[in-house]
């Protein structure tokens, strides 16, 4: 990469480029609110026509929100063009913390709790189809989640992406959609088009875990693309540690599903627990 030429460019453009990035932020920051917004209210109408909806979604939600907001505007994302321990850091709230926190406040749930009964209906309907039940699937959500970032990172799509503002888009969306896509199947909070036991899941979850742990000792000793080396050694660390850190309460929550479904007398409540079948 000719890093001349590129703060050059950054130089000559510079108050295009400011221009654009505060329009950028405006706009997210704009679409967060909204989102916010709306699930407050949905939460809200939920609890007067169903008695309850728990506070500690709500704030799952709103924390979720922030962490993307955080990947997505500000300095860290304009850090993360240039560095790769910012664009790491990136990728842990958006396409870990983010998702992990939105899938605890089952928008799915709630979204159905919203919607009259006949739309309600036709969603639950179209949350059977097959593309719905291969995708939520915790093996494909697996693979969608950490192949991914194999695809990402040693295909030249990392370096390309930082070129092409469409494809840097794509690739965004993809990570928080495919970690949010884990998170769900392997916690199940929101109603579900496949019924995998929690062996089965656990093994998903082992498995993944050491794909992306293996992933990041990789990028250690082997850096992508153009990144240099130092900052491919500190983004690794960061990935492998920061990713242990978020791992560790997607593996409480697990196991504490798993522990309160084995309780007496919870059995036959977990046996009709929402799915779709």
């Amino acid at each position: 990469m000719n890093m001349t030429g590129h703060h050059a460019g950054h130089a000559a453009g510079g108050h295009h480029d400011a221009g654009t990035g505060t329009l950028h932020d405006a706009l997210f920051i704009l679409l967060f609110l909204v989102l916010i917004g709306f699930y407050t209210v949905a939460a809200n109408a939920s609890k007067r026509r169903f008695n309850r909806w728990p506070a500690m979604r709500t704030i799952c939600w709103i924390l979720g929100v922030l962490a993307a907001a955080a990947a997505l505007t500000g300095p860290l994302a304009a850090r993360a063009h240039d560095d790769f321990v910012y664009h790491m850091l990136g990728h842990l709230l958006l396409g870990m913390l983010s998702p992990l926190l939105i899938a605890c406040s089952a928008p799915v749930t709630l979204l159905l709790r919203s919607l009259t009964i006949s739309s309600a209906r036709r969603m639950a309907a179209w949350l059977k189809t097959r593309p719905v039940r291969l995708l939520s699937h915790p093996v494909t959500a697996s693979l969608l989640n950490v192949g991914g970032l194999w695809v990402l990172y040693y295909t030249g799509l990392y370096s390309a992406m930082q070129h092409h503002p469409v494809l840097h888009v794509l690739v965004h969306a993809h990570m928080f959609v495919a970690g949010y896509l884990y998170a769900a199947a392997l916690l199940c909070i929101d109603p579900r088009p496949h019924r995998a036991g929690y062996g089965f899941r656990a093994g998903i979850l082992v498995l993944s875990l050491a794909g992306h742990g293996i992933l990041a000792k990789v990028l250690f000793a082997y850096p992508p693309g153009d990144v240099p080396i130092a900052q491919a050694e500190s983004g690794a660390q960061l990935m492998y540690y920061g990713g242990d850190a978020v791992d560790l309460i997607l593996i409480f929550l697990f196991c504490l599903q798993w522990y309160k479904s084995a309780r007496p007398g919870r059995r036959h409540k977990n046996a009709s627990s929402p799915a779709i079948s």
